[in-house]
C-alpha cells in the first residue's frame, strides 16, 4: 500500500478509473440512463469540468495565497534553485493545463445542455422579448472564465517563462526585464483571483437559482 500511495501517478490514474467506473455504474445500472443519453454525458462532463476546475483554481489560489506572499521570506540562495527552478515550473504546468481543460469541458457542457450560444451572447440569442436569466447569469460566468483562461495562456504563462527562464528559453534576459515580467504575471494572476470569485458565483448559482 505504501508503494502505491507514494506514487502520485498510481494514485491519480487509479482514482480516475474508479471514479469513471462508479459514474458508469450509477448512470447505467441505478439511474438507468443509456450510455449515449444526453444526461449521461452531462454527468460525465460536469464531473470532469469540476475536477479540472479544482486543479486550475487550486493552483491559482496556491500561487496567490501561499507562494507569492511567502517568497520574500525564503533566502535568495534557496529561492531560485528550489522554487523558481523546480516548484513553480511544475505548478505552472498543472495550472495552465487545468485552465485549458476547464474551459474545454465547460464549453462542451454548455453545448450538451443547449445553452452555449445563448450564454456566450448573454441572452442575445434568446427570444428578444425574453432573455432567460439563467443564460445571462451563466454567460457572465463563462465570459469571466474565458478571460481568466486568456490571461493564463497569453499573459501569465509567457511572462513566467521569461521571469523564471523556464526550459532555458531566455538565458540572456536582463534582470530588469525578468522583474517586469514577474510583476506582470503576478498582477494578472491577482486579477484572475479577483475574477474567480464572481465567476464561481455565476457557475454555482446558475445551477441552483434558476
Amino acid at each position: 500500500m505504501a508503494a502505491f500511495l507514494t506514487n502520485i501517478r498510481y494514485v491519480a490514474w487509479s482514482a480516475l478509473g474508479v471514479a469513471a467506473l462508479f459514474l458508469i455504474y450509477m448512470a447505467l445500472s441505478v439511474a438507468d440512463y443509456p450510455f449515449g443519453d444526453r444526461v449521461f454525458w452531462e454527468a460525465a462532463l460536469r464531473w470532469t469540468h469540476v475536477l479540472c476546475g479544482i486543479m486550475w483554481i487550486g493552483h491559482l489560489y496556491y500561487f496567490n495565497f501561499t507562494q507569492i506572499p511567502n517568497m520574500p521570506k525564503i533566502p535568495e540562495e534557496h529561492r531560485a534553485p528550489a522554487i523558481a527552478k523546480v516548484i513553480a515550473p511544475a505548478a505552472l504546468y498543472w495550472f495552465r493545463w487545468g485552465a485549458m481543460l476547464t474551459l474545454i469541458t465547460g464549453v462542451l457542457l454548455a453545448w450538451n445542455q443547449g445553452y452555449l450560444l445563448q450564454a456566450y451572447t448573454l441572452g442575445a440569442a434568446d427570444d428578444p422579448a425574453f432573455s432567460a436569466p439563467k443564460n445571462v447569469f451563466i454567460g457572465i460566468g463563462m465570459w469571466l472564465a474565458t478571460i481568466m483562461w486568456f490571461n493564463v495562456w497569453f499573459i501569465i504563462w509567457p511572462n513566467q517563462q521569461k521571469a523564471l527562464n523556464i526550459n532555458n528559453q531566455y538565458p540572456d534576459l536582463a534582470a530588469d526585464v525578468k522583474a517586469a515580467s514577474a510583476k506582470t504575471a503576478m498582477l494578472f494572476s491577482r486579477t484572475n483571483t479577483f475574477l474567480s470569485v464572481p465567476m464561481l458565483v455565476a457557475m454555482t448559482g446558475a445551477s441552483t437559482l434558476f
